[in-house]
């Protein structure tokens, strides 16, 4: 490991904000998109953007952040909500991260990052110059001081946008009727880290960071929420519930079993409790406890879609495809086949081995990646059972759909073009197996040009 040179460490920075994806996994569950979605919906409005146009994408990163991508996309941390006490708090974090879409933050760092290169590459000439006429040290000098500026203009570009950012979030909770409370309750949390890993809260502090220091935000964003007649308005019970029940399946996804099961104790029979013990004893391959939870979850609401889909994932992953073909059926059914859960569905199906439920397998899986393309796992799905029926250039199709999602250029150009091959000239899956095709040299040349 190195550390890099400042001028890199900008030009890093900013990559991180095009591209904050690319090296991290994302991290789909039905449950979970449903409640970011209509969590986010009422702040969205207020925005004057349109819902089915703004993504709420959850990033498997414990740490504590949220960010923006190109277009109109949200990215959560999962450390996040495993931070946050309230869905208000996640609220005032997608609120800000909107006040960064609605201002063009992404496109606008360009020119923050254009004005920092220019003040570096002249100290670099002006070291150079010093450097050829004997002046070494001078040299050094010059050069590390028009990178230390560099520094500078381009941290102050960024707390000016992180600054527009607070006051657009602000607007947006208050024109959603929502309290700021949320909101002041996670800076505060953002100023306890900031006090136990040693950062100083001097004035000049902030001129070393990307943000404004937390104190200063958490006093004029006070301010401004407490003005704001929504400010005593008690938080929505129902999602909040809803948040803590996606919190706890997070919990049991992500730790290790011991950890969730101090926190989520036997003697603790809430629905949350139950959800995040069910994961850990399926980690942890105890079946029958696992699905003695999945059960007393049930009970509580036979008719839940999440609760019978965990019920479908246990038996499924734990070698019992033919159990969990009926509580996937029905959860496929609940929630009018939700891509995701479908493609579980799909999968149980062809787990049976029985070619009897290959058609319904088919079907399903069809209808799931037509609502939403971008599932690698459905598409993988939908090549096996391409290949079962011998229609060997859609399961090639299918791999390449797949592959070109998951980076594998390389395989989803050789997939793609053995697609196009066999199947009929100038029909819908010919032609996208053309795009992918292209799709892919396209990744390839890129990646090389990198190089």
């Amino acid at each position: 490991m190195r550390i890099l040179p400042r001028l890199f460490a900008i030009v890093a920075a900013l990559s991180l904000l095009t591209q904050p994806a690319s090296a991290q996994s994302v991290l789909r569950d039905a449950e979970t998109e449903a409640l970011l979605n209509d969590m986010a919906a009422p702040l969205v409005a207020a925005a004057g953007l349109s819902p089915g146009n703004v993504e709420i994408v959850m990033i498997n990163d414990r740490s504590v952040n949220a960010f923006v991508a190109g277009g109109q996309a949200v990215y959560i941390h999962s450390g996040l909500i495993e931070k946050a006490d309230t869905a208000a708090e996640v609220q005032g974090v997608i609120a800000h991260e909107l006040g960064h879409i609605t201002g063009g933050h992404v496109i606008t760092s360009s020119q923050g990052y254009a004005k920092a290169s220019r003040i570096s590459i002249l100290s670099m000439l002006l070291g150079v110059a010093a450097a050829v006429a004997g002046a070494g040290d001078a040299a050094m000098g010059v050069m590390m001081a028009g990178q230390q500026a560099a520094m500078g203009k381009f941290l102050a570009f960024s707390r000016v946008q992180e600054s527009a950012a607070d006051a657009a979030g602000a607007q947006y909770l208050s024109k959603a009727g929502m309290s700021g409370r949320g909101s002041l309750a996670f800076f505060k949390k953002l100023q306890s880290m900031e006090f136990r890993y040693g950062v100083s809260q001097s004035d000049d502090a902030g001129y070393g960071s990307t943000h404004p220091m937390s104190g200063d935000r958490i006093a004029r964003l006070t301010r401004d929420y407490e003005a704001d007649p929504a400010w005593a308005k008690p938080d929505d019970a129902q999602l909040q519930a809803r948040f803590e029940r996606v919190k706890a399946k997070l919990a049991g996804y992500i730790q290790e079993p011991a950890q969730t099961l101090r926190q989520y104790p036997e003697t603790d029979t809430t629905a949350p409790a139950r959800y995040a013990r069910a994961y850990a004893f399926h980690k942890q391959a105890l079946m029958d406890k696992a699905l003695s939870e999945t059960d007393a979850l049930l009970k509580i609401d036979p008719d839940d879609p999440y609760f019978l889909e965990l019920e479908g994932q246990v038996l499924l992953e734990s070698g019992r495809p033919a159990d969990a073909i009926e509580p996937l059926r029905e959860a496929t059914a609940l929630t009018s086949n939700q891509p995701l859960i479908a493609s579980l569905f799909g999968h149980a199906l062809i787990a049976t081995e029985d070619k009897s439920h290959y058609a319904e397998a088919e079907q399903v899986l069809r209808a799931a990646v037509a609502r939403d393309r971008l599932n690698p796992f459905a598409w993988y799905q939908l090549g096996v059972i391409y290949a079962a029926n011998g229609d060997m250039p859609r399961a090639r199709l299918a791999s390449a759909e797949q592959q070109v999602m998951s980076g594998q250029y390389t395989e989803a150009l050789r997939s793609a073009q053995a697609a196009e091959a066999g199947l009929e000239t100038g029909t819908p899956d010919w032609l996208r197996a053309q795009d992918i095709a292209m799709q892919a040299r396209g990744e390839l040349e890129r990646g090389k040009k990198r190089k």
